[in-house]
């Protein structure tokens, strides 16, 4: 389908794209497509480690001390432009420990 461009053509099609979306907004929209697939690729392999079982084809063990470790602190993450940091949750049912 798009083979047969010419290079004129090319230029014509680049023209009319900086016309519709203007010079200062091409590179925000190459951003954000950039990150958006690095986003993707991560989340891919991501799902794609989830799949896979630890050598040998067994789950893995539980620790032999019988304890467990304790759970990592639960954060909000910040939206993208906000200024505040993550802080912590606090769990329901236990008091804040702050001194």
């Amino acid at each position: 389908m798009f083979a047969n461009l010419k290079p004129l053509e090319i230029v014509l099609i680049i023209l009319v794209i900086l016309l519709l979306f203007g010079a200062k907004k091409l590179p925000d929209m190459a951003r954000s497509l950039g990150k958006s697939a690095r986003i993707l690729k991560s989340e891919a392999k991501a799902m794609k480690k989830d799949g896979e079982t630890p050598a040998g084809g067994q789950e893995p063990a539980a620790p032999e001390s019988g304890q467990t470790a304790p759970p990592a602190p639960r954060t909000i993450q910040a939206a993208p432009g906000d200024v505040s940091s993550s802080r912590p949750v606090s769990e329901p049912g236990r008091a804040s420990q702050q001194s």
